[in-house]
């Protein structure tokens, strides 16, 4: 089945490191708690999120056709440095004080109950967090200023980085499920992966949610505030999850493809820009 993605895209894995001689502030965007919290609770997420996305796109490199198999190992080297720098970054979260061990325990523990599941449906649910990760990405480069108001240059720099990449390969594990499920009636497709999807989306937001509230009550800020903030920043100002409503469901429409929202113009902007700030390891 052949994909939609643009003829001429490029996905440039782009080996560069963030940040290893800063030191940030506990509260590193912007003296915002709640920000910080969220933010913190997503990168602690990524590095063993990311070895599974891995995992279960890999798998079916073998599958699918010489160029589809040459976009995977683009994907790979990508995914692969954003696992290194997020484990960078979240060591500094370490080191600023705030203990992780349990937010990555509970990972950990949603990862083998992932990984029992059947293949595809291992493929599936990296389907659906790309697109959570796309989204978000775009989100984020749309009001990178605003979004990482207060945040130093460096780790600015380190997320418009993972957000840049993380456009350019929105369709790869997309397309590796169209592949592998290319017998399959277009409607029971859609059916599956929309099932999945939403399964997946609200397991992210209630896990997200229950880090972000760890990491606020280490803070000392707890109970119905702690809640009330977190929320107001999801729903209301910024409302980072608010912002990408629309683009999360337009996931569930039959015929949908990463693609059919062509935001290649945005990543070229930000990545000239990129370009003239940290220097390739």
């Amino acid at each position: 089945m052949a994909s939609r993605a643009p003829a001429d895209l490029a996905i440039i894995p782009r080996n560069l490191r963030f940040g290893r001689e800063e030191v940030r502030g506990r509260w590193w965007l912007g003296g915002d708690p709640v920000a910080t919290a969220w933010h913190n609770a997503l990168s602690a997420s990524f590095p063993m999120g990311e070895g599974f996305f891995i995992e279960t796109v890999r798998r079916f490199r073998g599958q699918v056709s010489p160029a589809l198999a040459a976009q995977i190992d683009d994907f790979v080297r990508q995914e692969a440095y954003h696992t290194r720098e997020h484990a960078a970054f979240n060591d500094q979260v370490s080191g600023a004080g705030y203990d992780i061990a349990a937010i990555e325990q509970r990972i950990a523990d949603s990862l083998v109950d992932a990984r029992a599941a059947h293949p595809v449906a291992q493929l599936l649910i990296t389907v659906s967090l790309e697109h959570f990760t796309a989204i978000f990405a775009h989100a984020m480069l749309a009001r990178n200023a605003a979004a990482f108001a207060g945040a130093s240059a460096e780790t600015r720099a380190m997320w418009t980085w993972h957000a840049i990449e993380e456009i350019e390969h929105k369709g790869v594990a997309f397309d590796t499920y169209m592949h592998v499920a290319r017998d399959l009636k277009p409607a029971k497709r859609c059916a599956i992966r929309s099932l999945v999807f939403l399964r997946v989306s609200r397991n992210f937001v209630k896990n997200r949610v229950r880090d972000a509230l760890d990491l606020l009550a280490q803070d000392g800020i707890t109970g119905l505030p702690a809640r009330a903030r977190l929320w107001w920043y999801l729903l209301g100002n910024p409302g980072v999850l608010r912002q990408v409503a629309l683009a999360w469901a337009a996931y569930l429409r039959p015929g949908f493809h990463p693609w059919d929202h062509d935001d290649r113009a945005l990543v070229a902007r930000h990545a000239k820009a990129l370009n003239q700030g940290p220097a390739s390891a």
